[in-house]
Protein backbone atom coordinates (compact mmCIF):
# COMPACT_ATOMS: atom_id res chain seq x y z
CA UNK A 1 0.00 0.00 0.00
CA UNK A 2 1.76 3.23 -1.55
CA UNK A 3 0.34 5.73 1.32
CA UNK A 4 3.82 6.13 3.44
CA UNK A 5 6.37 7.77 0.74
CA UNK A 6 9.17 7.29 3.26
CA UNK A 7 9.73 5.85 6.87
CA UNK A 8 9.26 7.98 9.86
CA UNK A 9 11.69 8.76 12.62
CA UNK A 10 12.51 5.38 14.15
CA UNK A 11 13.29 7.02 17.19
CA UNK A 12 10.27 8.95 17.40
CA UNK A 13 8.94 7.29 20.79
CA UNK A 14 11.96 9.14 23.18
CA UNK A 15 11.40 7.52 26.65
CA UNK A 16 10.44 9.51 29.81
CA UNK A 17 13.12 12.49 30.13
CA UNK A 18 15.12 12.32 33.73
CA UNK A 19 14.35 15.99 34.27
CA UNK A 20 11.93 18.90 32.77
CA UNK A 21 8.11 19.51 33.12
CA UNK A 22 5.75 16.64 32.79
CA UNK A 23 2.09 16.73 33.24
CA UNK A 24 -0.19 13.90 34.11
CA UNK A 25 -3.62 13.49 34.03
CA UNK A 26 -6.10 10.15 34.54
CA UNK A 27 -9.91 9.63 32.30
CA UNK A 28 -11.97 7.12 32.76
CA UNK A 29 -13.67 5.29 29.79
CA UNK A 30 -16.92 5.89 29.69
CA UNK A 31 -19.85 4.74 27.59
CA UNK A 32 -19.20 7.19 25.08
CA UNK A 33 -15.76 6.57 24.61
CA UNK A 34 -16.21 3.15 24.08
CA UNK A 35 -16.88 0.99 21.10
CA UNK A 36 -19.22 -2.22 20.65
CA UNK A 37 -16.39 -4.60 21.65
CA UNK A 38 -15.69 -2.16 24.93
CA UNK A 39 -12.18 -0.52 23.59
CA UNK A 40 -11.24 2.38 23.77
CA UNK A 41 -11.85 4.45 20.06
CA UNK A 42 -9.00 5.75 18.49
CA UNK A 43 -11.15 9.06 18.42
CA UNK A 44 -11.86 8.88 22.16
CA UNK A 45 -8.65 8.32 22.62
CA UNK A 46 -7.36 11.31 20.58
CA UNK A 47 -9.97 13.44 23.19
CA UNK A 48 -8.28 11.90 25.68
CA UNK A 49 -4.49 13.36 24.23
CA UNK A 50 -5.69 16.18 23.17
CA UNK A 51 -7.02 17.33 26.89
CA UNK A 52 -3.73 16.64 28.56
CA UNK A 53 -1.92 18.72 25.88
CA UNK A 54 -4.30 21.48 26.77
CA UNK A 55 -4.25 21.05 30.18
CA UNK A 56 -0.57 21.40 29.84
CA UNK A 57 -0.09 24.79 28.19
CA UNK A 58 -3.56 25.76 30.00
CA UNK A 59 -2.20 25.03 33.51
CA UNK A 60 1.16 26.84 32.19
CA UNK A 61 -0.61 29.98 31.66
CA UNK A 62 0.73 30.15 27.69
CA UNK A 63 -1.46 32.30 25.44
CA UNK A 64 -1.80 31.31 21.57
CA UNK A 65 -3.05 28.47 19.86
CA UNK A 66 -1.74 25.38 18.36
CA UNK A 67 -2.82 23.56 15.78
CA UNK A 68 -2.15 19.73 15.12
CA UNK A 69 -0.16 18.51 12.16
CA UNK A 70 1.09 14.77 12.89
CA UNK A 71 0.23 11.98 15.22
CA UNK A 72 1.58 8.25 14.88
CA UNK A 73 0.79 5.53 17.94
CA UNK A 74 1.67 2.56 18.89
CA UNK A 75 -0.54 0.86 20.11
CA UNK A 76 -0.46 -1.72 23.00
CA UNK A 77 -2.93 -3.23 25.77
CA UNK A 78 -6.24 -0.71 24.79
CA UNK A 79 -8.46 0.23 27.62
CA UNK A 80 -11.57 -1.56 28.11
CA UNK A 81 -15.04 0.60 29.31
CA UNK A 82 -14.68 1.47 32.66
CA UNK A 83 -10.90 1.44 33.02
CA UNK A 84 -8.96 4.35 34.78
CA UNK A 85 -6.51 5.88 31.86
CA UNK A 86 -3.05 7.66 32.79
CA UNK A 87 -1.94 9.84 30.43
CA UNK A 88 1.69 11.44 31.11
CA UNK A 89 3.08 14.31 28.80
CA UNK A 90 6.15 16.39 28.17
CA UNK A 91 7.67 18.45 24.97
CA UNK A 92 10.36 16.01 23.41
CA UNK A 93 11.85 18.06 20.99
CA UNK A 94 11.07 21.47 18.67
CA UNK A 95 11.82 23.45 15.72
CA UNK A 96 11.77 27.09 14.96
CA UNK A 97 7.33 26.95 14.69
CA UNK A 98 6.50 23.94 15.72
CA UNK A 99 7.43 21.60 19.18
CA UNK A 100 6.61 17.67 19.52
CA UNK A 101 4.94 15.70 22.06
CA UNK A 102 5.34 12.42 23.73
CA UNK A 103 2.53 10.91 25.68
CA UNK A 104 2.56 7.61 27.42
CA UNK A 105 -1.06 6.06 27.85
CA UNK A 106 -1.00 3.48 30.67
CA UNK A 107 -4.09 1.48 32.01
CA UNK A 108 -3.85 -0.62 35.24
CA UNK A 109 -0.04 -0.01 35.65
CA UNK A 110 -0.07 -1.31 31.81
CA UNK A 111 1.48 0.50 28.22
CA UNK A 112 -1.81 0.96 25.80
CA UNK A 113 -0.63 3.30 23.71
CA UNK A 114 2.82 5.44 22.68
CA UNK A 115 2.02 8.54 20.89
CA UNK A 116 4.30 11.54 19.39
CA UNK A 117 2.91 14.33 17.63
CA UNK A 118 4.17 17.44 16.15
CA UNK A 119 1.90 20.92 16.62
CA UNK A 120 2.61 24.14 14.64
CA UNK A 121 2.12 27.29 16.88
CA UNK A 122 0.00 30.21 14.86
CA UNK A 123 -0.80 33.50 15.37
CA UNK A 124 -4.32 35.08 15.89
CA UNK A 125 -4.57 34.65 11.84
CA UNK A 126 -4.05 30.97 12.68
CA UNK A 127 -0.34 31.89 10.61
CA UNK A 128 2.94 29.64 11.63
CA UNK A 129 4.91 31.85 14.37
CA UNK A 130 8.39 31.37 15.66
CA UNK A 131 8.59 29.94 19.01
CA UNK A 132 9.62 32.50 21.62
CA UNK A 133 11.24 32.59 24.99
CA UNK A 134 8.74 31.74 27.20
CA UNK A 135 8.30 28.47 25.35
CA UNK A 136 11.91 27.17 25.75
CA UNK A 137 11.90 28.82 29.67
CA UNK A 138 9.00 25.67 29.91
CA UNK A 139 9.78 23.23 27.94
CA UNK A 140 13.55 23.26 26.27
CA UNK A 141 14.89 21.02 29.71
CA UNK A 142 12.81 18.22 28.90
CA UNK A 143 13.33 18.53 25.06
CA UNK A 144 16.88 18.39 25.70
CA UNK A 145 17.86 20.11 22.77
CA UNK A 146 16.41 18.15 20.45
CA UNK A 147 15.31 18.92 16.85
CA UNK A 148 12.34 17.66 14.91
CA UNK A 149 10.52 18.25 11.56
CA UNK A 150 7.31 19.11 10.48
CA UNK A 151 7.39 17.21 7.35
CA UNK A 152 4.40 14.47 6.49
CA UNK A 153 4.97 10.93 5.16
CA UNK A 154 1.60 10.02 3.74
CA UNK A 155 1.18 9.79 -0.21
CA UNK A 156 -2.21 11.15 -1.81
CA UNK A 157 -4.95 8.67 -2.64
CA UNK A 158 -4.60 6.40 -5.94
CA UNK A 159 -6.21 7.70 -8.47
CA UNK A 160 -7.62 4.40 -9.22
CA UNK A 161 -8.91 1.76 -6.42
CA UNK A 162 -9.76 3.41 -3.79
CA UNK A 163 -13.33 3.36 -2.23
CA UNK A 164 -14.87 6.79 -2.34
CA UNK A 165 -18.32 7.82 -0.49
CA UNK A 166 -19.52 11.14 1.12
CA UNK A 167 -18.73 11.88 4.23
CA UNK A 168 -21.08 14.63 6.04
CA UNK A 169 -20.16 16.57 8.49
CA UNK A 170 -22.15 17.89 11.95
CA UNK A 171 -22.02 20.85 13.74
CA UNK A 172 -21.10 19.00 17.04
CA UNK A 173 -17.35 17.74 14.58
CA UNK A 174 -15.94 21.51 15.45
CA UNK A 175 -13.82 22.71 17.95
CA UNK A 176 -13.63 26.37 19.20
CA UNK A 177 -11.32 27.58 16.15
CA UNK A 178 -14.67 26.60 14.03
CA UNK A 179 -12.60 23.83 12.32
CA UNK A 180 -13.39 19.93 11.99
CA UNK A 181 -11.61 19.08 15.67
CA UNK A 182 -8.77 16.58 15.32
CA UNK A 183 -10.57 13.75 17.09
CA UNK A 184 -13.35 13.71 15.06
CA UNK A 185 -10.94 13.03 11.71
CA UNK A 186 -10.34 9.45 13.85
CA UNK A 187 -14.58 8.86 13.30
CA UNK A 188 -13.74 8.32 9.92
CA UNK A 189 -11.17 5.99 10.74
CA UNK A 190 -12.91 4.29 13.41
CA UNK A 191 -16.46 3.99 11.09
CA UNK A 192 -14.24 2.06 8.47
CA UNK A 193 -12.80 -0.44 10.90
CA UNK A 194 -16.09 -0.99 12.08
CA UNK A 195 -17.39 -2.00 8.66
CA UNK A 196 -14.61 -3.72 7.41
CA UNK A 197 -12.31 -4.82 10.64
CA UNK A 198 -14.05 -5.10 13.56
CA UNK A 199 -11.92 -7.80 14.93
CA UNK A 200 -8.58 -6.72 14.09
CA UNK A 201 -5.83 -5.66 16.72
CA UNK A 202 -4.66 -2.37 15.66
CA UNK A 203 -0.84 -1.70 16.28
CA UNK A 204 -0.11 1.39 14.75
CA UNK A 205 -1.82 4.68 13.82
CA UNK A 206 -0.78 7.89 12.13
CA UNK A 207 -3.03 10.67 10.90
CA UNK A 208 -1.64 13.33 9.29
CA UNK A 209 -3.62 17.11 8.84
CA UNK A 210 -2.91 18.81 5.50
CA UNK A 211 -5.44 21.55 5.81
CA UNK A 212 -8.44 22.14 8.07
CA UNK A 213 -11.90 21.27 7.38
CA UNK A 214 -14.90 23.42 7.58
CA UNK A 215 -18.57 22.51 8.14
CA UNK A 216 -19.65 23.76 4.59
CA UNK A 217 -17.07 21.80 2.75
CA UNK A 218 -18.05 18.85 0.56
CA UNK A 219 -16.02 16.12 1.80
CA UNK A 220 -15.84 13.00 0.72
CA UNK A 221 -13.90 9.78 2.30
CA UNK A 222 -11.44 7.64 0.21
CA UNK A 223 -10.28 3.82 1.95
CA UNK A 224 -7.61 1.66 0.46
CA UNK A 225 -7.78 -1.66 2.06
CA UNK A 226 -5.02 -3.97 2.31
CA UNK A 227 -4.00 -7.69 4.20
CA UNK A 228 -2.26 -5.85 6.87
CA UNK A 229 -3.33 -1.90 6.87
CA UNK A 230 -6.20 0.21 6.10
CA UNK A 231 -5.82 3.78 4.28
CA UNK A 232 -8.03 6.60 4.79
CA UNK A 233 -8.27 10.19 3.03
CA UNK A 234 -10.84 13.12 4.04
CA UNK A 235 -10.64 14.66 0.86
CA UNK A 236 -12.39 18.03 -0.56
CA UNK A 237 -12.45 17.48 -4.56
CA UNK A 238 -8.98 16.65 -4.75
CA UNK A 239 -7.33 18.09 -1.96
CA UNK A 240 -6.48 16.48 0.73
CA UNK A 241 -6.71 17.65 4.32
CA UNK A 242 -6.56 14.32 6.31
CA UNK A 243 -4.79 10.60 6.26
CA UNK A 244 -4.88 7.91 8.22
CA UNK A 245 -2.95 4.68 7.84
CA UNK A 246 -3.92 1.94 10.78
CA UNK A 247 -1.87 -1.22 11.01
CA UNK A 248 -3.22 -4.56 12.06
CA UNK A 249 -1.09 -7.15 14.30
Amino acid sequence: MALVETAADPDEFVALPASGRRVTRERRVGLSDAAASGRLRLDALARFLQDVASDDVNDAGLVGNWVLRRVALAIGDVPRIGELVSLTTFCSGYGSRWAERRTTVTAVDRVAAEVVSIWVYVDDLGRPAPLRDWFFDLYAEAAAGRRVSPRLHHAPPPVTGAETRVWPLRVTDLDVLAHVNNAASWAAVEDELGRREPGRRVTRAEMEYRAPVDLDDAVELRTLAGPDALACWLTCGDEVRTSALVHFG
